[in-house]
């Protein structure tokens, strides 16, 4: 990791997928307390704050294989299936819409997810406080990250241990079918918009805080889309896709922004509501 890669001109950072984001936050870790937000609006972290609004627990599960039913037994939960296999075989899907329609019947929940998953647990074991960002939570966590700074901060001066805070925020993406990162423009949206809340929220302080360059891209991305979110998403590539498969709904209910109160944590392998 090159010290010029790491955006630590700025206290809120931006960068894609697995490899870039992990390298982030092992870096920031090493200097002060990491805040990471993984944002995969289409659909996985959109899942993750349904399910979660729902009162479910999410454990998020990297390979979408035969052992993820193991490890759904193993953790007394129901495994989230793949659109078309929940659609031949009944039960809950990765689609938000089928998780929504779960609420009440399904308390704990598997949802594998190579792209989310997969991220979220790389950020966990780097050293970061992790949570699941999308359109619909985005004030919300923007004011949870807030707070949670400020607490660990606290903790850390305690300790006697001050380091500079970092916000990493991560559009996770998608994968082309050579496994090669394909950025994505709804993650780019979604990381925007945590990006302007996070800001927004902090102007009543000296200050906001400052965004890096690649940051900075991301608010302006959020800048452009925000007053067309439904129609810019179902005109981007992941959103065109899911139209075509028969899940507009997915599509709508990501684009719903600021509809949920819930921020998803992960804690002990477990996505669950923040606690105060």
């Amino acid at each position: 990791m090159r010290d010029s890669w790491s955006q630590d001109d700025g206290t809120i950072r931006v960068e894609w997928g697995p490899v870039g984001a992990e390298a982030l936050v092992s870096y920031a870790a090493e200097r002060g307390p990491v805040v990471a937000v993984v944002i995969d609006v289409l659909s996985f972290t959109t899942a993750v704050t349904v399910a979660v609004d729902a009162g479910m627990t999410v454990w998020p599960y990297r390979w979408k294989d035969d052992s993820a039913a193991a490890f759904a037994r193993e953790h007394r939960a129901e495994l989230a299936l793949g659109r078309a296999a929940a659609a031949r075989h009944g039960g809950v899907s990765l689609s938000p819409g089928a998780i929504r329609d779960a609420a009440g019947s399904v308390e704990r929940l598997v949802l594998p997810s190579p792209n989310g998953s997969t991220i979220s647990a790389l950020l966990d074991g780097a050293g970061a406080v992790v949570a699941a960002g999308s359109l619909r939570n985005r004030s919300a966590v923007a004011a949870w990250v807030i707070g949670k700074l400020d607490a660990l901060a606290v903790g850390a001066g305690r300790k006697g241990t001050v380091g500079d805070p970092a916000v990493i925020v991560v559009p996770a993406g998608e994968r082309w079918p050579n496994g090669s990162l394909r950025p994505a423009a709804d993650d780019l949206w979604g990381a925007g918009a945590i990006v302007d809340a996070i800001v927004t929220k902090l102007e009543h302080r000296a200050g906001p805080m400052l965004p890096s360059a690649e940051a900075a891209v991301a608010l302006a991305a959020w800048s452009w889309v925000q007053e067309r979110v439904p129609s810019s998403l179902e005109a981007c590539a992941s959103g065109r896709e899911l139209v075509d498969m028969g899940f507009a709904d997915d599509v709508r209910m990501a684009g719903e922004v600021d509809v949920s109160q819930a921020v998803p944590v992960l804690v002990d392998g477990a996505f669950r509501p923040a606690t105060s």
